[in-house]
């Protein structure tokens, strides 16, 4: 049987568990499930970290010698294996060629980001030229809204989440600004209702349907960072633009995560980082999406010498050329050591699809909720004993690989006594853990061995 083909996860690990006359919970579906998987050869393209490397390991309690558990690709996804082969060779030409490293080589700097653009449209379902890389997230969101964002008295609001990631929410407060507008009156923040997590995308239609002529723009992320959701983005986008809205999205925890097709779906705009699932290192360099149907009626605000036409920059007539679409918001020469490891993981990425990516996901994550709700669901004939509750939606088409959990007792205590076993996961104030098994390199062990950590942490944290 293939695992990784219909049935929900739950009937899946049911079978596997039949076949294999042992409980769901067990090692050995775990095992199971990671020889059947076809992409797990993709694991050997990054290097883990073991436990002794991590920081706040305690080597009494675990074996140092272990890999540790990253379920943290949704804050900074690991090192592909040829980043350093690409960061050396660009080194090494720079030290024995100077500046005609800028032409010469097998990744000319001065248009080395064009050599890889057609493998980030591919993860982002996009044309090659409607994709850019450049800059940093906000910095390009900044850049688009500038061009997308044109409020009039009448119709001057941008529509996102309430609990919109920091960086987004201070880049809308400050374009409203900008145009002399108040942020008040014209950032429309939408919260889940009372007693909720998520937004439901029956009322996000409805505040565009009722309130759509006064929105000028909306503005969503893809996968909301805190809880995980992922939004119905085709659906937001084809309500926001029949009331005459132009419709973008923050894709940082979508892209690389989850089947994305800003292209047929027809977003106006997009932006994202491309350190977590996409794997480019801390402070790697960003993407900007912009659909070819905006060609000849979006202009950038701002303009720099890279968004001249390539065949003509050099001649420094200071006479523009600008290049169509979302090229032509380039601003500045990309830095050739930041392409260097999206260019490794990039290649990685292009030995599957996210198709196939996605199908794992589905299954990896179904298999870390199951085990959660088995072991650490509240039990009211246990009430001393700590549980956990999942914020993230249950339903695995509203969700990427992300399950962000709460807990009965203090975050922070939990988060540290996993650091001391060998996990590396990530901590949200004011209450969530965000636990993220990534496809392309996580394993079914992974988890197994992640829900066995989590119950001697949560031991420890109630002696």
């Amino acid at each position: 049987m293939d695992p990784f083909v219909g049935s929900n996860p739950r009937e899946t690990l049911e079978r596997v568990s039949a076949l294999l006359r042992c409980s769901p919970t067990s090692a050995d579906v775990a095992a199971y499930l990671d020889n059947a998987d076809s992409l797990r050869h993709l694991r050997d393209e990054f290097l883990v970290p073991t436990i002794a490397d991590l920081p706040h390991s305690d080597l009494s309690l675990v074996d140092g010698t272990k890999e540790c558990i990253y379920l943290v690709g949704n804050s900074l996804g690991l090192q592909p294996k040829m980043a350093r082969k690409y960061l050396e060779e660009e080194l090494e030409k720079w030290a024995k060629m100077g500046v005609h490293g800028h032409t010469g080589g097998s990744r000319p700097w001065a248009w080395a980001e064009d050599n890889i653009e057609d493998l980030m449209a591919d993860v982002v379902g996009a044309k090659p030229e409607e994709v850019a890389l450049m800059n940093g997230l906000t910095v390009n969101l900044h850049l688009l809204l500038l061009s997308f964002y044109k409020p009039t008295a009448a119709r001057h609001r941008i529509l996102l989440e309430d609990k919109a990631f920091p960086s987004d929410h201070y880049a809308v407060e400050s374009q409203i600004r900008l145009r002399g507008f108040d942020p008040k009156k014209s950032m429309l923040p939408l919260s889940p209702r009372r007693g909720e997590d998520s937004l439901r995308t029956e009322d996000i239609l409805e505040v565009i349907e009722k309130q759509g002529d006064s929105i000028a723009v909306v503005m969503f992320s893809g996968v909301q960072y805190y809880t995980g959701q992922l939004f119905d983005m085709a659906t937001i986008t084809e309500a926001g633009q029949r009331k005459g809205c132009l419709v973008g999205f923050d894709c940082a925890h979508a892209v690389g995560n989850v089947e994305l097709k800003l292209h047929d779906w027809g977003v106006d705009f997009a932006c994202w980082c491309s350190y977590k699932y996409v794997n480019s290192g801390a402070g790697g360099l960003a993407g900007a999406f912009i659909h070819q149907k905006h060609n000849d009626t979006i202009k950038p605000a701002l303009v720099g010498w890279w968004g001249h036409e390539l065949k003509t920059r050099f001649l420094m007539n200071n006479e523009l050329e600008l290049q169509l679409g979302v090229n032509g918001f380039r601003l500045s020469n990309q830095p050739i050591l930041l392409v260097c490891p999206l260019q490794a993981s990039l290649e990685v990425f292009k030995m599957t699809s996210m198709q196939a990516l996605r199908r794992k996901s589905l299954l990896l994550t179904g298999y870390l909720e199951y085990l959660i709700q088995h072991y650490y669901t509240e039990d009211p004939t246990q009430p001393l004993k700590p549980h956990a509750r999942i914020i993230t939606p249950s339903d695995p088409q509203q969700r990427g690989c992300q399950l962000s959990l709460c807990f009965s007792i203090p975050i922070r205590e939990v988060y540290q006594e996993l650091e001391k076993r060998g996990v590396a996961c990530d901590m949200r104030e004011p209450s969530v853990l965000r636990i993220a098994p990534v496809p392309l390199y996580n394993s079914f062990s992974d988890v197994h061995r992640f829900i066995e950590t989590l119950g001697s942490a949560l031991s420890a944290c109630s002696r």
